[in-house]
């Protein structure tokens, strides 16, 4: 039966102060909210108590959302699943969809979004109960009399009508001969423009309507004579092309096919999420663009003396050596100056080896790190920045600490916009720290980017990680430095934490789990 209030809520998530907000807010709406720190317990819990939501964090050591959301579609596809993810995951948020989930939200979570997906999910979870309900009352009901079969009629058609899901059938010409509420808001005809004067070929482009029923009749989609996901577009009734997810099946009577019902799905969101997703990653490059851009000016200065100082050796032992034999004395000076000049190349190279690391465009690759040899990376990057801006570095980050897993080119995204982000509070100079320890107890590595610079505002401090807040002049950002940091470090089960006061400066500390 279609459940009574409270509705019962699963929530995993392994921070413990996010189920902890987030229980008071589910609870204070009138939910009953049951806990778990992983996916493993949470589905144990799910097992033992029969939510009738469960909303799961992406990203879980063990077993993450995804496999939440699979196994519990599996185990009962009636429970609804709502995940969470965070801001540049919008792929995982379409392949959840893809998985059935009901929605979805990023962190971190706007009330409005949580209760709208709770809506959405509700009202997924009132209609399938109410079917089952039906087909349980036609295996158990034999509808004897007029009256009932009127009655179940007039169920199935209200069921028909009430489908989030588009119901088209034809018959065996084409005649459209069902078109419910949910295909008239899809493709904007009428119900009554359409039932017995339309064709099931005038809703497709040309050759689509052939390639489907070409489906329909194989086995790539489900089995003969049934299409299961299978995606195509719907022309609407100003001639525009609508893209949907369809299943299908041929009609039959006594053999014979007689017609064909269909069920879709519009993948407009779906579509514009993925477009969204590469214009994310668009953005959130054009942001590091920005960021080498600023490296580039500075390292051009900072390369510059040393090339002037080879460049006067080289030139000065070509002078010797022309003059004719070399003395004993001037050996001594060669072996002096090639020393210098070989010092100050490698010192050349390992800045420009930075910054085309630091430049270059990949697919993230995760491997084991040391999270020193990061932070000697991006010392090299912006020593001479630092110095120009009269930022005086104080580095303590040991050696020894354990190796951490991740990706080094977008770690040291992290870490080069916290230190921009460093100098800009601190116009007039200051003080930057950097430091690393280990927490055994968590066993995470931990790193601190402190400044003593102007801090941040007590009304801005909760949204510095939300996409594009910014408080600097137009066309000085464009407020996706910390929301990327933020994003990376979801992307490395780690955290990113902030301290600060106005006027006060600013901690921010990245904690990742070690190996």
């Amino acid at each position: 039966m279609v459940p009574s209030f409270p509705w019962k809520i699963v929530l995993i998530d392994d921070e413990d102060d996010i189920r902890e907000v987030m229980t008071v807010a589910l609870e204070d709406s009138g939910y009953m909210v049951y806990t778990a720190n992983n996916g493993k317990s949470g589905l144990e819990l799910c097992r033992e108590i029969l939510p009738h939501i469960v909303i799961t964090d992406i990203r879980m050591p063990g077993i993450d959302g995804l496999q939440v959301l699979k196994t519990i579609k599996e185990n009962d596809s009636d429970t609804e699943v709502i995940v969470a993810t965070a801001f540049g995951e919008m792929d995982l948020a379409i392949r959840a969809l893809q998985l059935d989930a009901s929605d979805f939200v990023t962190k971190p979570i706007n009330d409005q979004a949580l209760n709208l997906a709770l809506k959405r999910a509700e009202e997924r979870y009132t209609s399938r109960k109410q079917l089952a309900d039906y087909t349980d009352l036609l295996e158990k009901e034999n509808a004897k009399t007029s009256q009932q079969l009127i009655q179940i009629f007039d169920f199935q058609k209200n069921l028909i009508e009430n489908s989030m899901d588009g119901i088209l059938a034809c018959d065996e010409t084409g005649i459209i001969l069902t078109f419910n509420r949910s295909m008239e808001k899809l493709i904007g005809y009428l119900k009554s423009d359409v039932i017995l004067k339309k064709n099931f070929s005038d809703f497709f482009k040309p050759g689509e309507e052939k390639k489907m029923k070409a489906e329909l009749t194989g086995a790539g989609f489900g089995e003969e004579d049934r299409l299961f996901l299978y995606e195509t577009s719907l022309k609407d009734h100003s001639d525009q092309n609508i893209p949907v997810q369809l299943s299908a099946a041929a009609l039959k009577n006594h053999g014979q096919k007689n017609g064909i019902v269909c069920f879709f799905r519009d993948l407009r969101k779906i579509k514009k999420l993925e477009h969204e997703v590469t214009d994310q990653a668009r953005i959130l490059h054009q942001d590091k663009m920005m960021s080498l851009g600023r490296l580039a000016a500075s390292v051009v200065h900072e390369i510059n003396n040393p090339l002037s100082g080879i460049l006067n050796y080289i030139r000065l032992m070509i002078k010797v050596l022309k003059k004719g034999d070399i003395k004993e004395k001037q050996k001594e000076k060669f072996e002096r100056y090639l020393d210098l000049v070989e010092k100050e190349t490698n010192r050349c190279s390992q800045i420009v080896s930075s910054l085309l690391t630091f430049s270059r465009k990949s697919r993230p690759s995760f491997e084991k790190i040391k999270i020193h040899e990061l932070i000697e990376r991006c010392v090299i990057l912006s020593q001479h920045k630092l110095e120009l801006s009269n930022i005086s570095l104080e580095c303590n980050v040991r050696p020894d600490l354990p190796f951490v897993s991740g990706d080094i080119n977008q770690l040291q995204q992290c870490m080069i916009n916290l230190i921009f982000n460093a100098v800009d509070s601190m116009p007039e100079g200051g003080v930057l720290k950097l430091e690393g320890c280990y927490d055994s107890e968590k066993n995470q590595v931990a790193v601190m980017v402190k400044d003593s610079g102007t801090g941040i505002s007590r009304d801005n401090l909760p949204h510095i990680f939300e996409p594009f807040f910014t408080t600097k002049d137009a066309g000085f950002g464009v407020g996706l430095g910390l929301s990327t940091v933020y994003g990376i470090m979801e992307h490395h089960k780690g955290t990113v934490d902030v301290e600060s006061k106005s006027g006060e400066g600013t901690a921010f500390f990245l904690r990742l789990p070690s190996v």
